[in-house]
């Protein structure tokens, strides 16, 4: 628990360096085995990338710091609960657990509120305020029919 404390620390550490250089304000730490691998802030503004947010970006670096997309043995700290963005590349990455010092309500009322996407993704697509258009063309299912055969394929 004390451990946590202070890699949580590291991370608002991280979120308050990243808005003292003009990025937003969040940071975030992934340790594997009691080390950190990588961390990173918000640079979305600084990078004018929307998806630059500081888990992203921590997964990124982390991913390629161990040559691995399989984070499941790692934990990430974050200053703030993950957007949506963000909890479903933690999914993707496998990782085990999320810490984080400040809620998706206190962020909301910093002005980061993401409830409408929460609301979104648990629409049809056809229900989204986004329109989305589904062509079902013959090659999209050829290719995960290929992908299915393929016998030296890394799972993930």
């Amino acid at each position: 628990m004390e451990n946590d404390k202070t890699l949580l620390n590291r991370a608002i550490e991280l979120a308050g360096f990243s808005l003292e250089n003009g990025g937003g304000p969040f940071g975030a730490v992934i340790v594997r085995e009691g080390e950190i691998i990588s961390e990173a802030f918000n640079r979305v503004v600084l990078d004018n990338d929307p998806t630059a947010h500081a888990e992203i970006l921590s997964i990124r670096q982390a991913s390629s710091s161990i040559r691995s997309h399989d984070l499941s043995d790692c934990v990430i700290y974050s200053s703030s609960e993950p957007c949506p963005m963000c909890l479903a590349a933690i999914y993707w990455a496998g990782i085990k657990k999320v810490v984080y010092a400040t809620d998706r309500y206190d962020a909301a009322r910093a002005g980061f509120n993401d409830n409408s996407i929460y609301t979104e993704i648990k629409l049809e697509p056809d229900k989204r305020k986004i329109a989305f258009l589904h062509l079902p063309l013959p090659g999209g299912k050829e290719i995960f029919k290929r992908w299915e055969e393929l016998e030296d394929k890394t799972p993930y």
